[in-house]
């Protein structure tokens, strides 16, 4: 988090629309998503793929990048395809219920 306290926009993205959000919560680094939405990053922010960090999260079976993304404000229904379409994908019922969806 040096980089962003020194002035790294905390949504900066890759050549494919990757936020550090996404980078961080698809590789499992839950602190470091709770750190980056602190410092003002998006927690719905979408690649050029129209994918959210919460989608990848679910997408790699990451629960504690989940509950840190849901706790920032991340919308299980935003993206495409949404958290709760991949919960619904992969078979994720628990994820469906914390998501309250059906």
């Amino acid at each position: 988090m040096a980089y962003v306290d020194a002035g790294v926009p905390a949504n900066l993205t890759n050549d494919r629309g990757d936020s550090l959000v996404m980078l961080a919560a698809y590789h499992g680094h839950a602190d470091a998503v709770r750190a980056l939405l602190a410092r003002g990053a998006e927690a719905d922010r979408v690649n050029d793929r129209g994918q959210t960090p919460l989608a990848g999260a679910v997408f790699k079976g990451e629960t504690e990048v989940i509950k840190a993304l849901l706790e920032g404000g991340a919308d299980p229904s935003a993206g495409t395809p949404s958290a709760v379409d991949t919960a619904r994908m992969f078979g994720r019922t628990e994820l469906l219920e914390l998501f309250g969806a059906r």
